[in-house]
């Protein structure tokens, strides 16, 4: 969604990479062209070149309008959640939902790592850039269990974001290439238990001996 506060020319410039995001997840980044966007669009190649000046550009625009996107739809709302477990769940939730609902933000960013895991260059710098910010986010909202002692204090934070994004490019996989209808609970079953293991055991109640 392109916000209307932004001048004229945000506005296109947001309202194309929107469609850039959709069209790359159909195509690839590497079939995005100032051509072919500028007519998925219907603006003249020259005015896309304009608002871009090269492939490369674009590509890398697009990449961080998917990045917003995801952002925005997953990630921001989930800190809005309790600090800890609940902020995990939540968003293990919403990063579930962008993929059952194929939102393109979260899905280019799956095709891409597969079509630019051998393509040295700037753009997959700026996807690899991109994947250690999940990280790194992910793992900060794990530690913020352990700090609320809700987490035990030697969980490996880094190791559960890899766990957590792993079991989500198999859910990703399950859904969408192999149309399997277990796929979306697989996962969360998967993220249930994740979570276990990484829960604090509860205080002993038990009364101390006289």
């Amino acid at each position: 969604m392109v916000a209307t506060a932004l001048p004229k020319g945000r506005r296109t410039r947001a309202a194309v990479l929107a469609r850039g995001v959709e069209l790359a997840c159909r195509v690839g980044l590497g079939g995005l062209t100032i051509g072919g966007l500028a007519d998925e669009v219907g603006m003249s190649k020259s005015g896309m070149y304009a608002h871009f000046g090269s492939k490369q550009a674009l590509q890398l625009a697009v990449l961080d309008a998917a990045a917003e996107e995801f952002a925005s739809r997953v990630v921001r709302p989930a800190l809005r959640a309790p600090r800890g477990e609940a902020r995990v769940r939540a968003l293990a939730d919403l990063w579930i939902r962008c993929g059952v609902e194929r939102q393109p933000g979260g899905c280019l960013f799956v095709k891409a790592s597969t079509e630019l895991d051998e393509q040295d260059g700037p753009v997959r710098d700026r996807l690899r850039e991109l994947h250690h910010e999940l990280a790194r986010s992910i793992a900060r909202m794990v530690a913020g269990g352990v700090t609320d002692g809700r987490l035990r204090p030697d969980t490996d934070t880094a190791q559960f974001a890899t766990d957590l994004h792993g079991v989500m490019l198999a859910m990703y996989h399950g859904h969408r290439l192999l149309g399997d209808p277990a796929a979306e609970q697989q996962a969360r079953t998967a993220i249930e238990r994740l979570l276990a293991a990484a829960r604090a055991e509860p205080p002993s109640t038990a009364a101390a001996p006289a």
